[in-house]
């Protein structure tokens, strides 16, 4: 009886390690798709937590929820020129605490005309036109102007005012939009 309480005591031990790890610790999570290349958007789970996903595919909060816990993913930050809507999004763990993977997250195309900006100096501006729209840059990075084409309109940006002691060009500015094979528009400033 005397070796048997040493076995029993670890056997003891081992069962209740894994009783408190099947007590929780679930994941949320699911799939991205639609976001445009070079795009990203940024998530929330529960109004924190925050993950910022790059890439169509499947995501995972970093913190994990209790046996249980309710869960609530909403976007924080839309990706430039787009909007990603949430479905299954809130719910509530299981009382085993399984995992979340069911969460959708589409993104689809907002903007027509959208593309990315470099070269620009900090503390000065270029202002893009294009037919009665206006976008002011102030940062590089992506960006989008807020009016949405229907495939076949013809369009042409170009740049209404330049920044303070820099030129700024047009690379893909005219052109037909077709949605399927918009090609980004560069704005190139030295």
């Amino acid at each position: 009886m005397k070796h048997l309480a040493p076995t029993l005591k670890l056997l003891i031990g081992v069962a209740a390690s894994l009783s408190l790890a099947a007590c929780g610790g679930g994941e949320v999570g699911g799939t991205v798709s639609g976001l445009g290349t070079g795009l990203s958007v940024t998530l929330l789970n529960n109004g924190s937590d925050s993950l910022t996903v790059s890439r169509n595919g499947s995501f995972y909060f970093v913190d994990t929820l209790d046996a249980n816990a309710a869960y609530s993913v909403t976007v924080q930050t839309q990706p430039v020129g787009q909007v990603c809507n949430v479905t299954n999004g809130s719910g509530t763990l299981d009382a085993d605490g399984a995992t979340v993977d069911n969460v959708l997250v589409r993104c689809s195309f907002s903007a027509s005309l959208r593309g990315t900006v470099s070269g620009l100096l900090p503390g000065v501006a270029a202002t893009l036109t294009s037919g009665s729209a206006q976008l002011t840059l102030t940062a590089n990075g992506r960006f989008a102007f807020a009016e949405s084409l229907s495939d076949g309109t013809a369009y042409t940006v170009r740049v209404l005012s330049q920044p303070l002691g820099q030129t700024c060009t047009v690379q893909n500015g005219t052109d037909t939009f077709f949605a399927s094979s918009f090609r980004d528009i560069v704005v190139d400033c030295i």
